[in-house]
């Protein structure tokens, strides 16, 4: 039997929506990575560059503080990795939390949430931030609307 944690960064709420319907879906365990500082709306203005996400973004060695409740990521076979994509690639404290644990010989699943962006160049940039034995898939971009049974339907799909 595979053992699944769906762990997930969301800014705004629609990740974590998504997030909790696939820990149905998956029958997995649930895992948020908060930042030590919460984001607020000024924090994701895209539009101005000297927001704190614009600033994060443009420095892709700056790596967020998160507050570590453990993952216990040794427990788990897959591990569904969830958040939004900022200009096209994943915030940069989906790498903090990636380079918190080790990630050897897992199976990481990327879905994404997002109004119209996709993957872009997200796999190859949390590549860096893992074990070469760790193996990222390239999930799929879902919305607040997804349901359950569809998240289903795509994790058996995935034959992991």
């Amino acid at each position: 039997m595979t053992k699944n944690l769906v762990a997930y960064f969301s800014a705004s709420g629609i990740t974590a929506g998504v997030a909790k319907k696939l820990s149905e879906a998956v029958k997995g365990d649930l895992y948020q990575i908060k930042p030590v500082e919460p984001y607020t709306g000024e924090d994701l203005n895209w539009m101005d560059k000297q927001s704190r996400s614009s600033r994060e973004m443009n420095d892709k060695s700056y790596r967020p503080e998160i507050v570590d409740e453990d993952a216990h990521v040794e427990k788990y076979d897959v591990i569904f990795l969830g958040f939004p994509v900022w200009w096209y690639v994943a915030p940069t404290i989906v790498n903090t939390f990636l380079e918190k644990y080790d990630f050897s010989g897992k199976k990481i699943v990327l879905f994404i949430t997002s109004g119209g962006s996709d993957f872009g160049n997200t796999a190859a940039e949390l590549a860096v931030s893992v074990d070469k034995s760790a193996k990222i898939i390239e999930g799929k971009r879902f919305n607040y609307k997804t349901s359950v049974e569809e998240l289903k339907e795509w994790a058996k799909d995935l034959d992991l």
